[in-house]
C-alpha cells in the first residue's frame, strides 16, 4: 500500500484492547513477589494504570487507528484461581478483588469519555465485560452454562490452584463451564461475549457497539 491507502485502511480497522487483568492478579494480588500493594492502595494503582494505558492509547492513535474497543476487566474475584484462596464465603466472590477491578472500569469508563471528546475524529468504546461476567453468574442457565465456579481443566481447589497443564484432561461439557482453567473463561463465554459486543445495547457497549462503530 502506499502511504495514503495505509491510513485510509488503518482509519477503518477495530482495536481491541483487553488488558489489566494481569496486572492485578499477576503482580498486585502477589504480595510476597511484587511491592505493588505496598507501594499504591488500590485507588491509586488503578490510577497508575489506566495513566499507562492511556500513553499506550495514544500510541496506537497517532499510528492512524480511529476505532477502538477498550475492555473492562472481568470479575476477578469470581474467578476459580481467587476463589481457591478460600477468602470468599461458599458460592460468593472474593469482593474486595471485585473491587479493584470495579476502581480499574471506573477509569476506563472515563477515560473512554475523555478521549471522544478530545478526539472527535475517532471513536472509542467501553466494552462492560464486568457487566455482562455478573449478568451470567447470576443466570448461568439461561447462556445454556451450569459450572460457573470452577475451572474445566486444573487442578486443586475449584481447579484454580494449578493451571491446566500439559496431558491434563479436561472436562467433557466444556461448552458449560463459564471458566476454562484458573483464570480465563471459556470458549462458550467468550463467544456470547463477541456477540454482545457486536451487537448488544448500551449496557454491554458505550456509547455504541461494534456493529455501529463499524458505520461511523
Amino acid at each position: 500500500m502506499d502511504e495514503r491507502k495505509l491510513q485510509q485502511h488503518l482509519a477503518k480497522s477495530l482495536v481491541v484492547v483487553n488488558i489489566g487483568s494481569n496486572d492485578y492478579i499477576n503482580n498486585y494480588l502477589m504480595p510476597s513477589t511484587y511491592s505493588s500493594s505496598s507501594s499504591y492502595n488500590p485507588q491509586q494503582y488503578a490510577d497508575l494504570l489506566i495513566n499507562h494505558y492511556t500513553s499506550h492509547i495514544m500510541e496506537v492513535y497517532n499510528l492512524g487507528m480511529r476505532k477502538f474497543l477498550l475492555a473492562a476487566i472481568g470479575p476477578l474475584g469470581c474467578m476459580p484461581n481467587q476463589l481457591a484462596t478460600g477468602l470468599a464465603p461458599p458460592g460468593k466472590c472474593v469482593a474486595y478483588v471485585n473491587d479493584m477491578a470495579q476502581a480499574f472500569n471506573t477509569r476506563l469508563t472515563a477515560l473512554v469519555d475523555q478521549l471522544n471528546s478530545n478526539y472527535t475524529e475517532a471513536t472509542f468504546v467501553y466494552g462492560n465485560t464486568y457487566g455482562l461476567f455478573t449478568e451470567i453468574l447470576n443466570n448461568p442457565v439461561f447462556y445454556g452454562l451450569s459450572v460457573t465456579d470452577r475451572g474445566c481443566c486444573g487442578i486443586g481447589r475449584n481447579r484454580g490452584q494449578i493451571t491446566c497443564l500439559p496431558f491434563s484432561i479436561p472436562c467433557f461439557n466444556r461448552d458449560q463451564y463459564l471458566f476454562w482453567h484458573a483464570y480465563h473463561p471459556s470458549q462458550a463465554f467468550n463467544e456470547i461475549v463477541a456477540r454482545r459486543a457486536y451487537s448488544g445495547g448500551s449496557s454491554d457497549c458505550y456509547p455504541m457497539n461494534v456493529k455501529q462503530m463499524a458505520l461511523v
